[in-house]
């Protein structure tokens, strides 16, 4: 039986030779050693349920068999040979892909995250439409790179160094926090209003694209209004501007009545972009964007390790399997359950000040009477979570909303057992008034 390092000694070995800028979850973070479905174990055979799925990675489920014995039987076939050789995997899985997108939708670039997805999508966008400047929304989270995190508008995730020029930010729709001081009753939806104001005032007037997150997901699970999507699309066609929907966190069904989030606002982008939960863990993302506009990318272009055949071989497992495992509609109905179950447990505790999301794309925002942020009980209820056998996320521009996005097999069983530790740690958290 494999032996593993002691939390302590690893956390000594992880501190002398891993770059400091990878930081931890948990002040005394576990070691986890073994991952099956919606749980996952420690080095001492702890049991978690895991609510946030890798950092809303694991769509099917941690080592889920069916998916794990595609990936092993093609690791033991053909491992690499990069975009350059003609492999089956990954055309299969651009089939696929053309399948389930909306519209027309059709043509497919395999990367290795969802990073690499989002610069490549916006360097074509940028050469189909002529033009150079990108729209982005504030809160917003789009990967790593130089590009990317200069799109991400969080200071806790944007670069120290020059950002990338051409980049203007539009107020997102928080209706938490809305940046107009509006109702969302009665708001006519300013912060839609808000793009046309940018693309006139902060860019050429002829911007190239937006990109925007359905739902954001390191933003703190910022939901928008129904109609939000709707009306800026409007505005972006009147602008000649294309539209990437950033579905890195929200694609493949996680959202609960779709495939990807966007359709959930009944809008039609010109891109989707994903990764995470598309192979379950293994490193893949992918664009996929009309005929029309991949015309424009004639140019030779390359990713070594992208659309592999380890990789694209158990994206197309997963997306086969939440197909017939009904694992969307498990994400619509168990997420209503646990958006129920919080909005009751909300009534007792008031600082569960907003609970958002579709699906299992879920976030509660911790906050005081006035709206105060509470970053310090936000990361004291994860803590104490995952001390009592929880994984749960966090996140937001002020670290003060718990994410919940675990593996869409999870149950409502599951559910409970989140909101009764849920509920536990809250009555032990000395702020929150208990009724």
């Amino acid at each position: 039986m494999k032996t593993f390092l002691s939390r302590e000694d690893l956390r000594k070995k992880r501190d002398k030779f891993i770059v400091p800028g990878v930081k931890h979850l948990y002040s005394d973070p576990p070691h986890l050693v073994r991952g099956k479905m919606q749980f996952l174990y420690d080095e001492t055979g702890k049991e978690y349920l895991d609510m946030f799925a890798g950092i809303v990675t694991v769509s099917v489920g941690h080592c889920h068999p069916k998916v794990a014995a595609k990936t092993v039987e093609q690791v033991q076939t053909l491992q690499h040979t990069s975009t350059i050789f003609m492999t089956q995997p990954m055309v299969d899985l651009a089939e696929k892909l053309a399948e389930i997108a909306p519209g027309n939708l059709c043509k497919t670039f395999v990367t290795n995250s969802g990073t690499e997805a989002n610069e490549a999508a916006i360097r074509l966008a940028k050469l189909a439409s002529g033009r150079n400047e990108v729209i982005v929304l504030k809160h917003s989270y789009h990967g790593e790179s130089h590009l990317a995190s200069s799109l991400t508008s969080n200071h806790n995730w944007r670069p120290d160094l020059m950002p990338a020029a051409g980049i203007a930010f539009a107020e997102n729709c928080y209706c938490f926090r809305c940046p107009f001081g509006q109702k969302p009753e009665s708001c006519n939806l300013e912060c839609a209003q808000d793009v046309e104001r940018v693309i006139q005032t902060q860019t050429s007037g002829k911007p190239a694209v937006m990109i925007a997150e359905p739902i954001q997901g390191v933003g703190g699970a910022i939901t928008p209004h129904p109609e939000y999507f709707k009306q800026v699309k409007k505005i972006l066609e009147k602008y000649g501007v294309l539209f990437i929907a950033d579905e890195v966190q929200t694609g493949v069904g996680r959202t609960g009545n779709h495939w990807f989030g966007i359709t959930e606002y009944g809008v039609q982008p010109d891109f989707i972009t994903m990764a995470k939960g598309l192979a379950n863990g293994l490193p893949i993302g992918a664009f996929i964007t009309t005929d029309e506009i991949a015309s424009h990318g004639q140019k030779q272009q390359i990713n070594t390790f992208g659309g592999n055949p380890i990789s694209s071989t158990t994206a197309l497992a997963v997306l086969e399997t939440i197909e017939e495992e009904k694992l969307s509609q498990n994400a619509k109905v168990v997420g209503q359950y646990i958006v129920d179950g919080l909005k009751d447990l909300q009534k007792s505790f008031p600082i569960l000040a907003d609970i958002r999301g579709k699906g299992l794309m879920l976030g509660v925002e911790i906050a005081g009477p006035n709206k105060e942020p509470m970053a310090k009980e936000a990361a004291y209820i994860v803590e104490e979570a995952k001390n009592a056998g929880v994984i749960l996320g966090k996140g937001g521009l002020y670290g003060c909303t718990i994410r919940i996005k675990p593996p869409m097999c999870i149950t409502k069983e599951n559910a409970d057992t989140m909101l009764s530790t849920l509920k536990k740690t809250l009555e032990k958290t000395a702020k929150i008034p208990v009724a």
